[in-house]
């Protein structure tokens, strides 16, 4: 009984020190299926996800039209059309829209505040500020 534990136990400790593995003639054929066994389950997967998704996608649809709310992509192209209809016939490109109260006036209202600074400001100071 010990001796044929031993001998086992020999041929184990051969293999994991780097001797001759035995040589499976079928290895390759086995690999072979295993890869293929491998393909098909993640292309299984990929169906099964991919009907998941459909699925949510159907769901979502019937959330955004009970409610009116449109996909960020529509968003996007209903944005992109209104800037074409709003340079629609224009041979330059698109002006910038500038906000209520910028512009000119700003620089007079800068101007003022600096005056009300000025005026609070020491004689000396007032002077400096003036030149």
């Amino acid at each position: 009984f010990s001796l044929v534990l031993s001998l086992g136990a020999t041929k184990d400790m051969g293999k994991m020190l780097g001797g001759d593995e035995e040589k499976d003639p079928d290895a390759a054929k086995k690999e072979e299926e295993r890869q293929e066994a491998l393909r098909q389950e993640e292309e299984e997967r990929k169906a099964k996800y991919a009907k998941m998704e459909a699925e949510r996608e159907v769901m979502r649809q019937g959330i955004r039209d009970k409610y009116g709310i449109k996909k960020k992509e529509e968003k996007e192209a209903e944005a992109q059309a209104a800037l074409e209809a709003n340079a629609e016939g224009s041979l330059t490109r698109p002006k910038k829209a500038i906000p209520p109260g910028c512009g000119d006036e700003e620089e007079e209202e800068e101007e003022s505040i600096l005056d009300t600074v000025i005026k609070y400001l020491p004689g000396p100071l007032q002077d400096m500020f003036k030149k």
